[in-house]
């Protein structure tokens, strides 16, 4: 008879990393999303999971080792609704498979709030044919 783990909330910077990770796995895999972020990321994967810790620590803890601004870095980016749909299922599929409680659903309400924002100001540059400012 096999037991499973009950799943607990957030609470570590080591659920963290297994959520960052475990995510960022599964988009290294998607047809969908992998190719956007390997021709971006390339082989600074190392440096981008560790700057995600960084942000999630600091939005799920409220540890605060994230300083930047998220948003710039994806303007330019290739993409469209049906990206950042695949990317909430994705995150979302990831946060339920490890965690449960208040955080894991903070987890998720934060990711569906980036999506719509980046999305909305992706399409504003990208119609206006400009970029942030930093």
């Amino acid at each position: 008879m096999t037991t499973h783990r009950q799943k607990e909330d957030i609470q570590h910077l080591e659920d963290i990393k297994l959520l960052v990770d475990s995510f960022y796995g599964r988009i290294r895999e998607d047809t969908l999303l992998k190719d956007i972020f390997n021709n971006v990321i390339r082989d600074r994967w190392p440096q981008h999971l560790e700057k995600m810790y960084r942000f999630w620590q600091t939005v799920l803890l409220d540890e605060y080792t994230y300083q930047g601004t998220p948003f710039p870095p994806h303007a330019g980016l290739p993409v469209a609704q049906e990206h950042f749909d695949r990317w909430l299922e994705l995150f979302n599929a990831t946060v339920d498979e490890h965690f449960n409680g208040t955080k894991a659903e903070r987890a998720k309400w934060q990711g569906q709030r980036m999506a719509e924002m980046f999305l909305h100001k992706i399409t504003y540059y990208t119609d206006r044919n400009s970029t942030p400012l930093i």
